[in-house]
């Protein structure tokens, strides 16, 4: 995914920087790594032709929390006609805070209509398409399984409330060829949460699709629920969210299974994925298994583990992406990274390689020692318009093949605004 027009500068052109095997300035001692290893540094990143930033003092930026963004940016429309015209680095601007109205950041969830009685109880396996009234309340129990061609829609201002006190694991799961269509509004959105308002009360969304995976054979399992996922089709549809807020997600099944906000399993294109936000859970916000979904306007508000994370050579596009962590003093609990980036843990060069295209974020952390941005496990990035402070280490390049296409300009940061230097420990991989 080589962009012409604003891709890294060459590895040759920076021949004279070869000793540098890590981020820091001063460590012009330090030989070369060995052969075939990546040199990424502190001065590829701030090449003037990135218009990168290190060590930017972000004490006056932002309002009401993650509102705010820094002059001059890419003009994205250039690199793919997905994105919207937004040549600033951030995610929610001043005069258009896309936010407000549908979103939490420190209020309490829960269900926002206490005195009305669910009209069903939802659970086990749909085979026929199924509606969910505007305005009305649900109660999830157990597991409630979208099966192979049927449509679960849900209208605008349903509540649907995950029962965490029957001992049961509350969660949607859509398989491959079914589809969800939940379409609320920005006055008027879908909410799912749970009788217990705190993190990890039930299971979320998982969502299998026909797209690709880079697993050995093509194709795996949901971590939830156990339901196949992978294919070739990439313009696969599995739907649509609008305007659905997800709370208290991340019930953990074992030190190896917690569901996150939304899970996307091998999720096409053709699905429609916008103005979606996962509130307080105990893992992931959004969690990305291959697959070619894009998304816009995606809010993650304190998620214990990573706010978004990529894995299994997902190469969507996403626009609008707004991470934020409040400090563990003050939520009781902590949080991990901003972006976790992979591309297979077990085969760091499996193809199809992870590779989004991502712009206009906002990803604040909340002021600890830990990575911001982690690109690790072979993956690739287009990365462009970011602000990103809060974190120890905001941004984080971890293995030989990330640190390759960083260099080879296969991978581009550009247009990124940073609270400290980034840290390369790629080299030595």
């Amino acid at each position: 995914m080589k962009t012409t027009d604003l891709k890294f500068l060459s590895m040759a052109a920076f021949a004279a920087m070869s000793v540098f095997t890590a981020c820091s300035d001063d460590d012009e001692t330090t030989p070369p790594p060995p052969p075939g290893g990546a040199i990424y540094s502190s001065e590829l990143f701030t090449a003037s032709g990135n218009n990168n930033v290190i060590n930017y003092e972000f004490g006056h930026t932002f309002s009401n929390t993650f509102v705010g963004t820094v002059d001059g940016g890419a003009n994205m429309p250039g690199v793919n006609s997905f994105f919207t015209a937004a040549a600033y680095r951030g995610a929610v601007p001043a005069d258009n805070d896309w936010t407000a109205g549908w979103t939490l950041v420190d209020e309490t969830g829960g269900d926002n209509k206490p005195s009305q009685a669910a009209v069903e109880t939802l659970t086990g396996t749909l085979n026929e398409d199924k509606t969910l009234a505007a305005n009305q309340k649900y109660m999830l129990s157990g597991d409630y399984i979208v099966a192979t061609g049927a449509t679960l829609t849900i209208e605008e201002g349903v509540t649907i409330v995950a029962n965490a006190e029957d001992d049961l694991v509350d969660y949607i799961l859509v398989q491959q060829g079914a589809k969800i269509v939940a379409e609320g509004t920005a006055s008027n959105p879908i909410v799912m949460t749970a009788t217990r308002t705190e993190d990890g009360a039930w299971g979320g969304i998982h969502i299998c699709g026909k797209a690709h995976t880079n697993v050995s054979g093509g194709s795996g399992m949901s971590e939830i629920g156990g339901a196949k996922y992978g294919g070739n089709e990439e313009d696969d549809n599995s739907g649509t969210l609008r305007y659905v807020r997800l709370e208290y997600t991340g019930y953990a099944f074992d030190e190896e299974h917690e569901a996150n906000g939304i899970s996307f399993y091998g999720v096409g294109r053709g699905t429609t994925v916008e103005y979606c936000q996962a509130y307080k859970g105990s893992d992931d916000g959004f969690e990305f298994f291959g697959g070619s979904v894009n998304i816009k306007n995606m809010v993650v508000v304190n998620c214990s583990d990573d706010s978004f994370d990529w894995t299994e050579g997902w190469n969507g596009y996403g626009q609008f992406l707004v991470a934020y962590q409040e400090a563990e003093s003050t939520l009781g609990y902590d949080c991990d990274c901003l972006m976790e980036c992979d591309n297979n843990g077990d085969n760091f060069g499996a193809t199809p390689v992870s590779h989004p295209v991502l712009a206009n974020l906002t990803l604040i952390g909340n002021g600890g020692s830990k990575q911001g941005v982690r690109l690790r496990a072979g993956t690739e990035v287009s990365l462009y318009n970011a602000l990103i402070t809060g974190k120890g280490q905001c941004l984080t390049t971890e293995t030989a093949e990330t640190e390759n296409a960083l260099v080879d300009g296969e991978s581009v940061l550009n247009y990124i605004t940073l609270a400290t230097d980034i840290t390369c420990e790629g080299a030595g991989e």
